[in-house]
């Protein structure tokens, strides 16, 4: 596995087994890492993941962020891997960067799988995010709010390490705070465009978890029914980050869906 910078400092690492690569986007404060258990489950396929700007080991230092900067780093990226085709698979904003991305180069996508996105929020459900990023902006601590949404209290007293994991992940440096916040806030302010996304004809695959508290079953049902060419599927007992804590399904759904 190559693990290394192209030449705008953007972090990945690449498993190259000769198939279509699985293309890996993580959601805001978090990294690469978050796909580790996709990694091992896909280890005979082609795999990329990467740091989005801001994030890990990328580095970005405008004052502000959107997501087609993010697309453009994705783009970037495949151009200088040389790759032509992808598996797309995005979680959170991720997915929101995956869905602006399919937008501009569905010639680049076999598929697209979107795993917690939010989808057509209501006013309650965008002020309670709102709030959230608020009290990131005052240096408030978010970190045991942010797990209970992450995972169910019972897998993180079986997984102590996972707990610590994510809460050492939340509490970030000052630098990093600061491109935490630009990527925070575009999460939270983002309003979809319904026109754009209806006319994606990408095969996709929606999943999100059943007790997702903020990326919901219906914002996911009402995301299926304006896709052209689309699934849904709901993780039984899964919450934001069913991605980790369901791996299994998560992992046999996107597999099957891929190999289709």
């Amino acid at each position: 596995m190559s693990k290394n910078f192209d030449p705008n400092q953007n972090y990945f690492q690449f498993n190259d087994n000769n198939t279509v690569p699985i293309v890996f986007i993580h959601g805001v404060g978090l990294s690469h890492k978050m796909w580790f258990p996709q990694i091992r489950f896909f280890d005979n396929f082609s795999t990329l993941t990467y740091d989005l700007l801001g994030h890990g080991k990328t580095p970005y230092n405008k004052d502000e962020i959107s997501l087609n900067d993010f697309s453009n780093q994705l783009i970037y990226l495949l151009d200088f891997l040389k790759i032509n085709k992808i598996n797309l698979v995005g979680f959170s904003l991720g997915s929101l960067i995956a869905l602006d991305f399919a937008s501009k180069y569905q010639d680049k996508l076999n598929t697209l799988s979107l795993i917690g996105t939010t989808y057509k929020r209501s006013d309650n459900e965008r002020a309670q995010v709102l709030d959230r990023f608020y009290q990131a902006k005052l240096n408030k601590p978010i970190s045991k709010q942010a797990l209970k949404r992450w995972f169910s209290d019972e897998y993180l007293k079986i997984h102590p390490e996972i707990y610590e994991q994510f809460s050492n992940i939340l509490n970030k440096k000052p630098e990093d705070h600061l491109n935490f916040l630009k990527a925070y806030k575009l999460f939270a302010n983002h309003k979809d465009n319904v026109e754009i996304i209806k006319k994606i004809k990408t095969r996709t695959l929606i999943m999100t978890g059943s007790d997702d508290p903020g990326s919901t079953v219906a914002m996911s049902k009402s995301l299926n029914n304006d896709l052209i060419s689309s699934s849904f599927v709901e993780i039984n007992n899964g919450k934001h980050l069913c991605s980790i804590e369901c791996s299994d399904d998560v992992n046999i759904n996107i597999k099957k869906f891929i190999k289709k």
